[in-house]
């Protein structure tokens, strides 16, 4: 077959919207440094939670082994404990719900011959795709295991950069499904925005080398960076170029000035199409640089910056938007 039904379209959107969720419970995990209450990974029966005080005491016991533990949470009592747990095992259980809320309707459409032919391997791609980011999630969490009670900067950069591509190509293949989307084709309007999602991408990426680095509280002024348009120290790690990657100071430097970069070529794509859809995504463009500029004046406030990681998930939808509208001949068959 070469069309789906609505109801294809419907379990995708279903799925977006839990990815979407889940990256938000991600910031508010990381923001909350909960990311290691849970020292182990069981990916079959870690859905389980502790079941009375024996199993909750030796939880915390394996915690307080942990470099977290030792370092930063010495002491930590079971209450306090619970709350940080809890987080991370609503997370862990959150990422399985969406594998079971994508493989089981995933099955069921495809015994009943109701995936056209383009559609599937495109499908076990995303499906592939959620297992790795499980996998990595795992990796991003047992770099803060060893010897420093922080995981990764590089590792949390590419565990969000996955759950952002899952995010994007679901909704991207919403859209191919969706009847009579495409509308005013606009082959340059369609490749500018090409190429602002692939900037965007890159300041999520710096953004999460702030957040690793715990460098958003750094500089708590805006415009400036501490009075500073050019703050000092960008320079001081050798050899040069590791600066661009590990200087706290540096990297939201970047992070910042890409954004800015961003947000100007949203706006200016928005004046020159006179489209909705592109006005929309200059509006979030601008409404995210607010909240960015929120979270640093804030000291990095945890529902402010947990908003702005979201901001930037419903900006790149709009852009997703904005290409997929106006591409001069939408990729795959129609949908009628």
């Amino acid at each position: 077959m070469t069309e789906a039904p609505p109801a294809v379209r419907a379990w995708l959107l279903a799925v977006a919207g839990m990815i979407l969720l889940m990256i938000v419970l991600g910031g508010f995990t990381r923001l909350t440094e909960s990311g290691l209450s849970m020292v182990e990974w069981r990916p079959v029966t870690g859905w389980l939670p502790p079941v009375g005080e024996a199993a909750w005491q030796a939880e915390l016991a394996k915690y307080a082994n942990s470099p977290q533990g030792r370092m930063v949470n010495r002491g930590i009592g079971i209450a306090e404990f619970k709350e940080i747990f809890w987080l991370e095992y609503l997370h862990r259980l959150w990422g399985r719900l969406i594998g079971l809320a994508f493989a089981l309707p995933l099955a069921w459409f495809w015994l009943r011959r109701q995936l056209p032919g383009w559609l599937k391997p495109r499908l076990l791609a995303l499906f592939a795709l959620g297992g790795l980011q499980g996998a990595l999630g795992w990796a991003m969490v047992a770099s803060g295991l060893v010897d420093r009670p922080a995981v990764s900067h590089y590792r949390l950069a590419a565990h969000l950069g996955l759950a952002v591509v899952l995010y994007a190509y679901t909704v991207h293949l919403i859209l191919r499904l969706s009847p009579g989307i495409a509308i005013r084709p606009d082959r340059v309007i369609a490749t500018k925005a090409a190429a602002l999602i692939g900037l965007l991408f890159v300041v999520l990426t710096w953004g999460a080398f702030v957040a690793g680095l715990r460098a958003g509280s750094a500089h708590a002024s805006f415009p400036t960076m501490s009075g500073y348009w050019i703050p000092p120290g960008m320079f001081d790690l050798a050899p040069g170029w590791i600066n661009l990657f590990e200087n706290g100071t540096t990297v939201q430097f970047i992070h910042r000035w890409l954004a800015k970069l961003l947000v100007l070529g949203v706006v200016v794509l928005a004046w020159r199409a006179r489209r909705l859809d592109a006005t929309l995504a200059a509006a979030m463009a601008l409404a995210q640089m607010a909240l960015g500029a929120a979270t640093v004046l804030t000291g990095v406030a945890i529902p402010i910056a947990a908003g702005h990681q979201a901001g930037a998930v419903i900006l790149l939808t709009l852009l997703l938007v904005v290409r997929h509208r106006a591409a001069p001949s939408p990729p795959g068959p129609r949908v009628r």
